[in-house]
């Protein structure tokens, strides 16, 4: 039942998405397609109250529990930086303003790098607070060594995002031939 709300959430949040940026920007009311995309964080709410009473009612702790967790740390840290850069996009696409800018290269690209591994610590720091908190919960009564395995999977994934900016600070992307590299109104140098 966990995985079919996780997926509920999903789509939820992309038909949100879809409805609040088709009503700011297709029916021309900025009001309630904001109103829209304000009710996203309910989604996130839905699946923690589902999760916590599935764990009240006895279920064993196991892998849809942590994905639970992780997914709702996700939507913690990008789910508004998502909804932002699809803001972005739209209004460019749908309503001529300018274009969104790109992560850019060379040291403005390490930069983004780094801004999105704090927001993947983030996230994972949230799913190790649901999941410990799961774990109390659950405390010797049942088998955690699923909702602990998680733990360290996304301690994982935060420590590989760390290695992906480092690489982006080592080994700068450069602009193509005959790109100006701008970024943000302005032109930056690759290094």
């Amino acid at each position: 039942m966990i995985v079919t709300v996780i997926i509920a959430c999903e789509v939820g949040f992309w038909v949100l998405l879809a409805a609040g940026l088709s009503l700011r920007y297709l029916a021309r009311m900025p009001r309630l397609g904001a109103a829209v995309l304000l009710c996203e964080p309910v989604l996130e709410l839905v699946l923690l109250a589902v999760t916590a009473i599935d764990l009240r009612n006895g279920a064993v702790p196991d892998w849809k529990h942590g994905l639970a967790a992780l997914y709702l740390g996700y939507t913690v840290a990008y789910g508004h930086y998502t909804v932002k850069w699809l803001d972005g996009h739209a209004a460019h696409r749908l309503a001529g303003g300018p274009k969104p800018a790109g992560a850019g290269y060379g040291k403005a690209r390490a930069v983004h790098e780094w801004k999105l591994w704090v927001r993947t610590v983030v996230a994972a720091a949230v799913a190790l607070g649901l999941l410990q908190a799961a774990i109390w919960y659950v405390g010797d009564a049942g088998d955690v060594s699923s909702l602990e395995a998680t733990q360290y999977a996304a301690l994982r994934v935060a420590g590989i995002h760390a290695l992906i900016a480092v690489a982006y600070t080592i080994w700068p992307k450069k602009a193509p031939a005959g790109a100006s590299g701008e970024r943000y109104g302005r032109v930056e140098a690759d290094r």
